[in-house]
């Protein structure tokens, strides 16, 4: 039975994330670079790149890669930081912010698609199982 469930498990993740990767092709975006602009938004557009290392769990030289890339992209741009002259701050550009909102939109619109088949009371027992199961990491 375990093992049944963890194949299941490794099956829907895997579908899930090719969906995902196929969803981000227009915008020329991996998921990597997708979780960073991501979290930028959620801080409101603005960051020191330690925060956004933090917040995805990764070190500030692989924070500093997908800072880079995304810059490159035109999505978003580093400043001084006003308070401490020794720091940097990212933040979205207009592009950068209209990305994210077209993303977030199309994100939501397929979860809500891939999790149909399930009633509103089985998608709250799947999200409370899984919260629980992320947790125990």
């Amino acid at each position: 039975e375990t093992a049944d469930l963890r194949s299941l498990m490794h099956h829907t993740s895997r579908t899930l994330r090719r969906t995902w990767i196929a969803q981000l092709e227009p915008w020329e975006l991996t998921p990597f670079q997708w979780r960073a602009l991501r979290t930028l938004s959620e801080c409101d557009g603005d960051a020191r790149p330690s925060a956004i290392a933090d917040r995805l769990g990764i070190t500030p030289r692989s924070a500093t890669e997908v800072i880079d890339q995304l810059e490159a992209k035109g999505l978003v741009e580093r400043s001084p930081d006003p308070k401490d002259r020794r720091a940097t701050r990212v933040q979205l550009t207009e592009a950068g912010t209209a990305t994210a909102h077209s993303i977030l939109s199309e994100g939501t619109a397929h979860s809500e698609q891939y999790f149909a088949p399930l009633s509103p009371a089985e998608q709250a027992q799947l999200a409370s199982l899984l919260r629980k199961l992320a947790r125990t990491r």
